[in-house]
């Protein structure tokens, strides 16, 4: 197998030329785009209010960026991340409720002129969601508020055009589901999205932001979800960081077991930025 995979990258070197080949850059080509549930994160999200959270364990990698020219990079990687549903308890307990699993492939295009750029990303992932031992109640020997597990996995493919302006960045998105189960799922998700980093406020490498994502989906019937980011980034406002946000999000749960569930919160997160 390591063979195969020092061929690949020595057949990809000869083909394009090292000095355009870039294997395993330090950045990603794209950013994640800030309010979009499904990004890869690390870290907390605080519900407030009520005894939850969520944990973010995920990452996005890429694997080489090829440069057709200067100012004009191509981008291949791999997503794999989940995301966790907790309750709180004494004692610094965070039992799990649920989690959902998503890894795949992506595909960036980028080109930079001088006071902007633009380019298109494109993903495809799997997400399969789980209950947890924390969301059986053993005393009773009953899942809790009787909500059975139920199978829930989609394939997917997604295509996010951008453009960016100095801190203003705004995209759609378009996602379509190869494969869902339940089937009842409508197969077609469209987006869109915003973001401003106010760069002329920027003190100590310190950005304040905003962002706002808008996605509409069918369950039984299409129905939209809000999703609003503010905050600090600490870092470069293109490259890694670190983020405190406060968030507003209203519509369907991110999570799978509870994909037809109405969910409305605010929350305070901690988010190490890629």
């Amino acid at each position: 197998m390591k063979l195969y995979v020092f061929t690949f990258f020595l057949l990809l070197s000869s083909l394009f030329g090292q000095s355009k080949l870039n294997f395993f850059p330090n950045e990603l080509n794209i950013q994640p785009f800030n309010a979009n549930a499904i990004e890869p994160k690390l870290g907390f999200l605080f519900h407030t209010g009520k005894n939850e959270l969520r944990l973010d364990i995920g990452n996005s990698r890429e694997i080489l960026h090829y440069k057709i020219e200067e100012n004009r990079i191509l981008s291949f990687g791999a997503d794999l991340f989940t995301f966790t549903k907790l309750s709180g308890e004494g004692e610094f307990h965070f039992p799990v409720d649920a989690i959902d699993y998503l890894f795949g492939i992506n595909f960036g295009y980028k080109t930079i002129k001088n006071e902007y750029s633009y380019g298109i990303r494109f993903r495809l992932s799997h997400i399969s969601a789980h209950f947890v031992d924390g969301h059986y109640d053993n005393p009773t020997a009953m899942w809790k508020e009787g909500r059975y597990p139920r199978v829930y996995s989609r394939e997917f493919v997604e295509f996010f055009p951008f453009f960016q302006i100095g801190g203003f960045r705004s995209y759609i998105g378009f996602t379509h589901l190869l494969h869902v189960v339940p089937k009842s799922i409508g197969k077609q998700i469209y987006q869109m999205g915003l973001e401003y980093y106010f760069t002329n406020f920027k003190i100590l490498n310190i950005t304040p932001f905003i962002a706002y994502d808008f996605k509409l989906a069918k369950i039984e019937k299409y129905e939209g979800t809000n999703s609003i980011n503010g905050g600090i980034k600490f870092g470069n406002q293109n490259g890694a960081g670190f983020s405190i946000m406060l968030n507003y999000f209203n519509g369907k749960s991110i999570h799978g077991e509870y994909y037809d569930y109405d969910e409305k919160y605010t929350s305070i997160s901690f988010n190490l930025d890629f």
